[in-house]
């Protein structure tokens, strides 16, 4: 990065972890729910540490690093809110992100490396569709909550991405960001944002999750005859984007 650049995202990055610091404090008893809705579930029981998640690898960007681009997944799940950990995509589905860009050379992406990674929300949930669950435990506050959190993460991908571009940005998990979904204010939030900064919109590129090889198979079900990975990816991400963005 340039210095000019550099100061630029050292400042959109300070005032994001200085969101999440605020919002943490904004809701005291988050903790207790989640606990909660983590003990109901049937998979592996473990102890909330970290109801809203900043992602520490944030911390570790220099002006020397070479962010290509941007992915934005859903919200921080059981490994990515633990305490040794606090990062997103760490999981399983981060496992096969590094899997798709080391398997695909050809894209020039070290998914560690030159990816900015951040989440529609950082509020933790054992699997993101408890997010509903959520808001049915904590009622109106923390639906209020989860919401104006969408609305707050989609607006630091833009100011990110208005600083780093032109560079993708790719964002995974479309199904639920759907009129009526767990990430509707989301939309909404970045389809007014991004109406805006027509030509940062056609950076936008939307795909299936990478959990369950979903992404994969998507792609190799979805490529032509001759097209490269790359072609393959801009075709069906955009349009995924003009699905759920409708323009």
């Amino acid at each position: 990065m340039n210095k000019k650049t550099w100061t630029a995202f050292s400042a959109i990055r300070e005032q994001y972890r200085t969101w999440i610091e605020e919002f943490r404090r904004s809701l005291p008893h988050l903790g207790a729910l989640q606990q909660d809705l983590a003990d109901r579930r049937s998979g592996p029981a473990y102890r909330v540490e970290t109801p809203i998640v900043y992602n520490e690898a944030l911390d570790e960007v220099t002006s020397k690093d070479d962010i290509r681009f941007i992915l934005v997944a859903d919200n921080p799940g059981r490994r990515e809110q633990a305490a040794e950990n606090r990062r997103y995509l760490v999981g399983p589905s981060g496992k096969l992100a590094e899997k798709f860009f080391r398997e695909n050379p050809s894209l020039g992406i070290d998914f560690r490396k030159n990816t900015l990674i951040l989440n529609k929300t950082p509020i933790h949930t054992p699997r993101t569709a408890e997010l509903a669950e959520l808001c049915s435990l904590g009622g109106e506050r923390i639906a209020q909550a989860i919401a104006a959190s969408q609305k707050a993460a989609a607006c630091f991908l833009s100011a990110f991405h208005e600083v780093l571009a032109p560079i993708p940005v790719w964002i995974i998990g479309y199904s639920e960001m759907r009129t009526g979904g767990i990430f509707e204010t989301y939309t909404e939030t970045i389809r007014t944002w991004y109406k805006r900064r027509p030509r940062r919109k056609t950076e936008l590129f939307f795909y299936r999750h990478f959990s369950m090889n979903q992404f994969t198979i998507d792609l190799r079900q979805k490529s032509l005859a001759g097209e490269s990975v790359e072609e393959t990816l801009i075709r069906i991400g955009t349009a995924y984007r003009e699905r759920i963005l409708g323009e």
